[in-house]
């Protein structure tokens, strides 16, 4: 089967995925891979995740990406560190109360360019 070219005007998101791409061939990081073709499928597709699940699933310290928007639903008990395309206004406020830190998928990049300990959630 054979894939179509999808068209993406949002120019931070084109440039997300090039940097990802990027990064994965020059440090043999496939997670960043992995997270470009998340993101090169239609915006419809993408993850949208509650705090309810980032609580059920993250560990203390850990760090979290998720190809999409972060949602505030539910309460986040543990610091750990987000990544994402967007965070909602009261994520963002959750994050920060429970200690923990909200980044752009861009700073984890230039933070941890191996992609090491890193868990995708969607």
């Amino acid at each position: 089967m054979k894939k179509r070219a999808i068209k993406k005007t949002n120019p931070r998101l084109l440039n997300l995925i090039s940097l990802l791409k990027d990064a994965s061939r020059q440090n043999e990081a496939l997670v960043w891979r992995d997270i470009a073709s998340r993101l090169e499928a239609p915006a419809r597709n993408y993850a949208e995740v509650n705090l309810s699940k980032i609580n059920r699933y993250a560990g203390n310290g850990e760090t979290i990406v998720v190809p999409g928007k972060v949602l505030g639903s539910g309460m986040l008990e543990t610091s750990v560190r987000i990544a994402a395309l967007n965070f909602s206004q009261s994520a963002e406020t959750k994050i920060r109360e429970a200690n923990g830190q909200c980044m752009t998928i861009e700073e984890l990049i230039r933070d941890n360019p191996r992609g090491s300990k890193i868990r995708i959630l969607r």
